[in-house]
C-alpha cells in the first residue's frame, strides 16, 4: 500500500435509456453523471479507481446499461471502475451489456481486485422483487475464501445495501437483512476492514458498526429530505459523490455535493411504503410460481 491511496465513491447513478418513458426518473440522471465525471477527471491527485455501489440503473434494462456503458467510455477515465448492483439493477441486464458473460445470467455479480495494495470486495445485496438487500448462502462462502485471500493488505468492502444498524425488522427495506447483516458481521470479525461503501437510501450517512466505518452517498438520482423521514420519503432534487483517502491510519471520506435548489421531486408515506412493498412480495411469489 502507497502512503496514501485516493478513489471516488459513485452510488445510484440511476441511469436510463434515454429513448424510453420513465414516470419514476426523477432527475437527469446521464447529464448528473457526466458532469459528475467531469469533476473526477480534473481531482488530484488521480484517483486510483471508483467505485459505484449499485442502481446503476432505473430500470435494469440492456438500453440503460447501453447508455451507462456509452457515458462511461465517453469520459474516458483511464481509471478501473467497480460495479456493484442494487435493488433496481437486473443482472441479466448488466451481465448483457456490460460483461462478455453468456451463462448463467441470474448468479450474483461477486467480484474483488487489489489496486494500489487496497482489496477490494464487491458483493451483489440485490434480491429480485426485494427493496431491501440479502445474500445467497454461497455468498458468505464466497466471502469468506476471498477475505483469505491477502491477508496483509486492508480491505475495502462494496455493496448496495449497508448493513442494518440495528435490529428494527421495519427497517429491513432500507439496509441488508437483518438476519444476514448479523452472518456479515461474524464473517468480518477479525478482519482488516477499512470501511464498507454502500448507497440505497438517498442520503450521505457515516456510522461506527462494530468498528467498522459504513459510508452512504446520496448518489446521482434525488437527495433524500431526512427532515421527513418520521413521515415516510421525500425526495428532492440532489446529488452528490465521495472522495475517499486511504491512509495508515485509516479511511477519510469527503463528500462533494452539485449545486441543487432542493426542489421536491416525489414524496410518498410510510403507508404507501407498505403497499409498495406488498407488490414487490407479491411479484416475487409470482415469479417463484413460474
Amino acid at each position: 500500500m502507497t502512503a496514501h491511496t485516493t478513489f471516488v465513491h459513485l452510488t445510484d447513478l440511476h441511469v436510463s435509456d434515454p429513448t424510453v418513458k420513465d414516470d419514476h426518473l426523477y432527475s437527469e440522471t446521464s447529464k448528473t453523471l457526466v458532469a459528475i465525471l467531469s469533476d473526477v477527471k480534473r481531482l488530484t491527485p488521480r484517483p486510483s479507481f471508483i467505485i459505484a455501489s449499485g442502481d446503476l440503473t432505473n430500470r435494469g434494462d440492456v438500453g440503460s446499461y447501453e447508455e451507462l456503458k456509452r457515458i462511461m467510455g465517453e469520459a474516458d477515465l483511464g481509471i478501473p471502475v467497480l460495479y456493484a448492483l442494487g435493488n433496481h439493477d437486473k443482472r441479466a441486464g448488466f451481465y448483457t451489456a456490460m460483461t462478455d458473460r453468456t451463462e448463467d445470467l441470474g448468479a450474483p455479480y461477486d467480484h474483488a481486485a487489489v489496486i494500489d495494495g487496497i482489496h477490494i470486495v464487491v458483493m451483489d445485496s440485490s434480491h429480485p422483487f426485494k427493496v431491501g438487500g440479502s445474500f445467497e448462502a454461497s455468498q458468505f462462502a464466497w466471502l469468506e475464501a476471498e477475505l483469505a485471500n491477502h491477508p496483509e493488505l486492508p480491505k475495502l468492502l462494496v455493496m448496495h445495501h449497508a448493513p442494518a444498524l440495528d435490529a428494527n425488522p421495519d427497517l429491513e427495506w432500507e439496509s441488508l437483512a437483518i438476519a444476514d447483516t448479523e452472518k456479515l458481521r461474524a464473517v468480518l470479525e477479525g478482519r482488516n476492514i477499512i470501511g464498507i461503501l454502500s448507497g440505497h437510501i438517498h442520503f450521505d450517512r457515516v456510522s461506527n458498526w462494530y468498528g467498522i466505518p459504513v459510508i452512504v452517498g446520496i448518489g446521482q438520482h434525488a437527495a433524500t429530505d431526512v427532515l421527513y423521514l418520521h413521515e415516510g420519503l421525500r425526495m428532492l432534487s440532489g446529488a452528490s459523490f465521495a472522495i475517499g483517502t486511504i491512509r495508515p491510519s485509516g479511511l477519510t471520506v469527503s463528500f462533494v455535493p452539485q449545486p441543487s435548489e432542493r426542489r421536491e421531486l416525489h414524496s410518498f408515506t410510510f403507508a404507501d411504503m407498505t403497499e409498495i412493498l406488498k407488490k414487490y412480495e407479491e411479484q416475487a411469489a409470482l415469479a417463484a410460481a413460474e
